[in-house]
């Protein structure tokens, strides 16, 4: 199997030196000298990795053969691929390879059906399911623990909890009507929010918190926020 490792980006220097994006939470196991890789497009490759160092927390690689800033401009925005063991796991606990994980079932505790993960986006904080439902509209959920409570790969299944507004806005609509009820309730007789208005601004915080964050990487995914990729 091939999966993604990097990207290469700019020349650095007038050595050969090129700056890489890092699509792999495992770059000493996949970007390391003497690594051959195949490239996208196949004609810039394969490349096999001579030096590799990091340079103001970028990571600067060299290519054998690349000697000089004018061959290292012309790999640039190169895909780099490596060849992965299918049967291969991450080394961590819970930390899965983005083809684990694409094609599961999402389902809610009560086997409620959700749709299909049809993809991983890594993000800068955060990795995100997203997840194709069946009239063909697109949902995306958090890889947290809070939210997915199990990764069943032997059924093939994602199991979530989700909090009000993830999956249908109306349940965050109503879980805000329930909060400003309470909080009614719970005021002194007359009290009003600000503006006169009695739980003004609730429900924004709610739409806010589930809000998704982001990141990059090429294969592994943590339910903890970020992992190993490959």
């Amino acid at each position: 199997m091939q999966l993604v490792v990097a990207r290469i980006g700019r020349a650095h220097g007038i050595k050969g030196e090129v700056t890489v994006e890092v699509r792999t939470d495992e770059p000493e196991l996949r970007l390391g000298p003497g690594a051959v890789l195949h490239t996208d497009p196949a004609s810039a490759g394969p490349l096999t990795i001579e030096t590799g160092r990091v340079h103001s927390g970028r990571l600067l690689l060299r290519f054998a053969g690349v000697a000089d800033r004018n061959g290292a401009e012309a790999l640039r925005n190169v895909l780099l691929i490596a060849d992965v063991d299918p049967d291969e796991l991450p080394e961590g606990e819970d930390e899965y390879y983005d083809h684990q994980l694409v094609d599961l079932d999402v389902v809610l505790a009560d086997g409620t059906e959700i749709g299909v993960i049809s993809e991983i986006s890594h993000l800068p904080s955060q990795d995100l399911f997203i997840v194709e439902r069946p009239d063909g509209s697109e949902l995306m959920i958090p890889f947290v623990s809070e939210i997915v409570t199990d990764i069943d790969l032997e059924n093939q299944r994602a199991v979530i909890s989700p909090p009000p507004g993830l999956i249908d806005e109306a349940d965050a609509v109503v879980a805000s009507a329930r909060d400003a009820e309470a909080d009614a309730d719970a005021a002194p007789e007359g009290e009003t929010e600000p503006d006169g208005e009695a739980g003004a601004g609730v429900g924004a915080d709610t739409a806010a918190d589930t809000a998704p964050a982001q990141e990059d990487a090429d294969g592994a995914t943590d339910a903890a926020a970020d992992k190993d990729a490959s």
